[in-house]
């Protein structure tokens, strides 16, 4: 033991407590035990508890927040004896960060037992704006989505980004990675597909591996990020394309008998060592499998996870499947897909019977307690899932070394080799659709017109221009079409038609009548592109590139090498008649899995 150690356990035998456990000479499973035998109830309680948390003030501890219904930090840690949270927003800058993660730390130890904190984090690395699904990049390093990783389709690019991102997320104290999401998006209409690999089974499970390689290491240790993969057993075949979060999108349909085939990614993380696994929101209807949401599914997480695939990792529900909410103002039902009759108390048994570890976006101890305290369910339930939970927070060297170094958080989060790496990503990921005449690559220097670019970049590259008949080139970047929905927090989920407004439409060709143009469209889903490709000179695709890296490719000074990862369809008509479980499955696409060109 270090001299510190040996100081904290002369501290904690005064106490009463055997720190036999703060050994790191012992043996994992010793040390797992030790702790273990210690703890109260209310202690294993607090484990099976990760929710949402904020970074106050200049990285202080953050005191309640109405508009997202959390309490005060210090409630969580000391009377809820929390000890894993998913950090909600983002800090100004990596040392404010990383010293926000130390006072939590100091505030976790001084409970009984000291247990440390794990922090989880959504995707931090790309430009999708969707709090439930992903976060701004802020300080980090900025590269292009999944699907963009996907359509360069590179392995050791994957395990690239996945290393750099385990580096900037440890330097700050994050240690759970609520990623990769490897479902299949069968579904052109479904409104996550942006943060998974993509349509093909094949490519997915190909990049899974490396993608966990870069995160976790060889193996789980004190210098890994942990993957929590999801969401199992694959989120794709949604009932019209709509998302689960919502109750008019919770059933998951498989008329073409391909659950199987949803299956493929997962086996591919199981193989690489994934340390977590989140099932999804949705029920499937029509299988085998009980119609009830995944994550109260016994058939699936114990059948199929647990006994199939034999996955003794964490197993960690969705957001919010107990209890309801309040999003921006706004009602948030619990997610309790097909057993929404039962009580908040009644579908944690539900789901702890089904085989999970630990409950996402829930703060409520108090009723793990109550159905142990009652006999309905048994501490030794509690224990097993308790040594899985104990078992990363050791292997992840939380115990030995709970805090980082702000200097080192300052030094390599945003770096300038990790943030040209990911303007590198940025510019292979972008595809060209369409390039008629040989409208691309353009010469510098002409006579510019752009929407959807900040002028006084695009002035780095012609001469801007005011209206597009003054024009030598123009340049459009535009948004994947979706409908606009009821709730402020339904519209961070683009779902719905995959068609352009006419209104966009009829501008793009008045645009194109008067000069060459080129549109750039961001594909988070497949868009119905043929009018736009009709009227235009040339399209390309994005899946997250900032202004500079589109117009590098467009001027031929970096090289595109995307290549689509899903279908693009032709029509909307397609897309209804396509079965939502297999692949590639719309009537005689635009463009298929794969299409690109190489300027």
């Amino acid at each position: 033991m270090t001299d510190t150690t040996r100081q904290d356990a002369a501290a904690v035998t005064a106490s009463g407590i055997d720190p036999a456990f703060r050994d790191s000479d012992l043996p994992l499973t010793d040390r797992v035990e030790n702790l273990l035998g210690q703890m109260t109830l209310d202690e294993k309680a607090g484990l099976f508890f990760h929710t949402m948390i904020t970074i106050g003030e200049g990285g202080e501890l953050a005191e309640a927040d109405a508009a997202f219904g959390l309490p005060a930090t210090r409630e969580f840690i000391d009377d809820k004896l929390m000890t894993h949270f998913n950090v909600l927003g983002a800090a100004p800058d990596a040392a404010t960060m990383a010293r926000w993660h130390n006072r939590l730390q100091e505030r976790a130890s001084a409970t009984r037992l000291g247990i440390p904190v794990t922090l989880s984090t959504d995707p931090r690395h790309s430009f999708t704006d969707n709090p439930g699904a992903a976060l701004l990049a802020g300080a980090f390093s900025e590269w292009p989505e999944m699907l963009g990783l996907a359509a360069i389709g590179d392995d050791a690019l994957v395990e690239e980004f996945a290393r750099i991102a385990r580096v900037e997320y440890t330097a700050v104290g994050l240690r759970v990675a609520l990623h990769p999401q490897i479902d299949l998006a069968t579904e052109p209409r479904w409104a996550r597909q942006l943060a998974t690999f993509g349509e093909d089974a094949a490519l997915t499970s190909r990049l899974v591996p490396a993608y966990i390689r870069g995160f976790q290491g060889a193996e789980l240790g004190p210098d890994s990020v942990a993957t929590m993969t999801k969401h199992f057993p694959g989120g794709g075949p949604q009932k019209d394309g709509e998302d689960p979060h919502f109750a008019y999108g919770r059933e998951q349909i498989y008329p073409g008998g391909q659950f199987e085939h949803h299956l493929k990614p997962f086996e591919a993380a199981f193989a690489a060592g994934t340390s977590q696994i989140m099932p999804y929101y949705g029920m499937p209807v029509g299988t085998d499998y009980d119609e009830v949401g995944f994550g109260f599914n016994r058939s699936v997480i114990t059948g199929l996870l647990r006994e199939r695939y034999g996955f003794d990792g964490i197993v960690c529900t969705d957001w919010g499947l107990l209890t309801d909410a309040s999003i921006m103002g706004q009602p948030f039902p619990a997610r309790a897909w097909g057993v929404e009759h039962l009580s908040p108390r009644e579908r944690m048994l539900m789901a702890l019977n089904a085989g999970v570890d630990q409950f996402g976006g829930e703060a409520c101890p108090e009723l793990l307690i109550d159905l142990v305290r009652s006999g309905d369910v048994s501490e030794d339930r509690l224990d097993t899932s308790a040594r899985r939970l104990l078992r990363e927070k050791f292997r992840l060297g939380l115990f030995d070394a709970p805090f980082v170094d702000v200097q080192h958080a300052d030094a390599v989060v945003g770096s300038p080799e990790f943030r040209e790496a990911g303007e590198r990503a940025q510019r292979a990921a972008i595809t060209v659709l369409t390039n008629k005449g040989a409208a691309l690559p353009a010469r510098r220097g002409l006579r510019l017109y752009v929407e959807g670019i900040d002028r006084e970049i695009a002035a780095e590259y012609g001469n801007i221009v005011s209206a597009p008949e003054d024009a030598e080139l123009a340049v459009l970047r535009l948004q994947a079409p979706y409908e606009q929905r009821e709730t402020m927090f339904e519209n961070f989920f683009h779902a719905g038609s995959l068609e352009f407004d006419s209104t966009v439409l009829d501008h793009v060709a008045a645009v194109a009548a008067s000069v060459p143009t080129v549109v750039d469209v961001f594909l988070d889903r497949p868009a119905i592109l043929e009018p736009i490709v009709e009227s235009t000179d040339a399209v390309v695709a994005n899946f997250g590139a900032n202004p500079r890296a589109l117009l590098d490719v467009l001027v031929g000074d970096a090289t595109a090498r995307g290549r689509l990862p899903f279908d693009v369809p032709r029509s909307m008509d397609a897309v209804r008649a396509s079965r939502p479980d297999v692949p590639f499955d719309t009537e005689d696409p635009l463009f298929r899995f794969g299409h690109g060109l190489t300027l």
